[in-house]
């Protein structure tokens, strides 16, 4: 029984890692997104 718990915390914390890097990329994109949106902001009021 014990080892059976031991494999089922073992999948549920390889998915947590799986989500988090999923949601730090997800993060990573918007912020590239942000970035490239300011410069172009930049780009029009500094005409």
């Amino acid at each position: 029984m014990s080892r059976n718990l031991n494999s089922n915390n073992i999948e549920k914390d390889h998915f947590n890692v799986k989500t988090e890097d999923s949601n730090y990329k997800d993060l990573i994109e918007k912020l590239k997104e942000i970035k490239s949106t300011i410069a172009l902001l930049e780009k029009i009021i500094f005409k």
